[in-house]
């Protein structure tokens, strides 16, 4: 069919698998997926807040430093000789035993630069030795352009080290050019901290949300609990275990299941009012048929026609009699029927009937099986298949039960002759009778496969395993 073959080769888009989700899975996958984005987020929102944090320390720490830089400028020993700072004394900062240790990671420097804002000379710390001055041009720049206001910023270091600068631009007498103060520290230290802080964090994080998530589909799973146990009751009415929904359950499911329960009595009204119709019908139309079949009594050529016609009609009503009592009784929720007892009945009628002919008609298999329908719709089909396999067995028919989760399947072999693949295909068929000579309606197989096919089921035509015809009978359970 076009729309099945255009629905097979659509694809599946992630809404369609979204919307196929159960809604324990819905509400889990969701709230993990917020969890996360929620705990990662605000880990790595702490994490740099933490790391700007510890720069600000820092940068406090560098402005005390400049501000110590300039209080030894002052000091006796340090002063100005044309133009150029001099510390014959090596009291700049002289108490700081970290500013005396080659590339120790802390370094000053007071830079003297021309009219054009160019270094022309240093002084710096021991710790600094023969490495550049730690400051780019642009917090030079910055420095200058804003005299006494202290300028933050990163730059390359000594050994490869990635410091944070701060520099400060001063105007001191005998110099017609301002000098800046700069100092630097490494930020290994502090980005180390930072990294190991946020990896903690993440951690510590990770480690909540999986609490939180186990808590929460605990939960989950016991808030739906109700409709699990939903499922598994309406199950049991559909299997004839159960006749109507409980009424302890909470007060959001509570409309629902008094729903269902209205339903489950208006489908037993309809099948009740359904079987009253189909009796009234039979009865109608038993007199009509009646009287037209004494009425054709005579020897003429319409008598005749008028018998046979009635005797199709008579068929014909009783076929589709049948078959509407059949559906309504299918259709009826709760039906429960235990197999083996109907199929022992059945052999051991049969065995009465057929003594004479010397036919051993024997069941086999699974005692506990259950054929989800009324009784007399499994002695209309096993009974129809029972006795088609009596009349062409020779000494044996053998019923089997086989019950698994998936399906119940109840198998009916005879050691007659058999039936080609064309011929099983045939005997299928409404009215088809493969001998004449038998008596019959050829009605009995396609009867059974209605029946079948209305309870969900199947009949299945196949060789035996001792050369005769087996009929299969398979009714799934889900």
């Amino acid at each position: 069919m076009p729309g099945m073959s255009e629905a097979a080769d659509k694809p599946v888009t992630f809404l369609d698998r979204w919307t196929r989700l159960s809604l324990a899975r819905r509400i889990m996958l969701a709230a993990a997926i917020w969890g996360l984005i929620v705990l990662v987020g605000g880990a790595f929102a702490l994490s740099a807040l933490y790391r700007a944090q510890t720069l600000s320390l820092l940068e406090e720490d560098l402005d005390q430093t400049l501000i110590t830089l300039t209080r030894d400028m002052t000091r006796e020993g340090a002063f100005l000789e044309d133009g150029r700072v001099t510390d014959d004394n090596h009291v700049f900062m002289s108490t700081d035993s970290r500013f005396q240790t080659q590339y120790s990671g802390r370094y000053w420097a007071i830079v003297a630069v021309d009219e054009a804002g160019k270094p022309i000379g240093d002084l710096r710390s021991r710790s600094l030795w023969d490495e550049p001055v730690p400051i780019t041009e642009g917090i030079l720049a910055r420095a200058l352009a804003a005299p006494g206001v202290t300028q933050f910023g990163g730059a390359p270091g000594p050994a490869g080290q990635r410091v944070h600068a701060a520099a400060k631009a001063i105007r001191v007498e005998n110099r017609a050019t301002p000098l800046v103060l700069v100092a630097a520290a490494d930020r290994a230290q502090n980005d180390a901290a930072a990294t190991r802080f946020r990896n903690m964090l993440l951690g510590t994080m990770i480690f909540l949300f999986g609490g939180v998530f186990a808590a929460m589909v605990a939960g989950i799973r016991y808030s739906l609990r109700p409709l699990v146990k939903l499922g598994h009751d309406i199950a049991e009415i559909r299997e004839g275990t159960r006749l109507k929904l409980a009424d302890d359950y909470p007060s959001e499911v509570q409309p629902l299941t008094e729903e269902l329960n209205k339903l489950v009595d208006h489908n037993q009204q309809v099948v009740e009012r359904a079987r009253t119709h189909v009796g009234n019908l039979a009865h109608a139309l038993k007199t009509p048929i009646a009287v037209l079949r004494n009425e054709a009594k005579g020897d003429t050529q319409l008598d005749d026609v008028v018998r046979r016609q009635v005797d199709s009609m008579q068929t014909n009503v009783e076929h589709y009699l049948k078959r509407a009592r059949m559906a309504a009784r299918a259709e009826a929720l709760g039906a429960r029927t235990e197999v083996r007892p109907v199929l022992d009945g059945l052999a051991r009628l049969l065995n009465r009937l057929y003594d004479a002919k010397g036919i051993d008609v024997s069941v086999t298999g699974a005692g506990a099986a259950i054929f989800r329908g009324e009784q007399q719709d499994l002695e209309e089909m096993v009974g129809n298949l029972m006795e088609n396999a009596c009349k062409w067995a020779q000494a044996d028919v053998v019923v089997t039960v086989t019950d698994s989760a998936d399906e119940m399947c109840i198998l009916v072999d005879d050691d007659g002759p058999g039936l080609t693949g064309e011929e099983r295909a045939g005997a299928l068929k409404r009215g088809v009778r493969l001998d004449e000579t038998t008596p019959g309606t050829g009605l009995g197989l396609s009867i059974v496969t209605e029946l079948a096919e209305l309870h969900k089921g199947v009949l299945e035509l196949d060789e035996a395993p001792s050369g005769g015809l087996r009929a299969r009978l398979r009714f799934p359970k889900r």
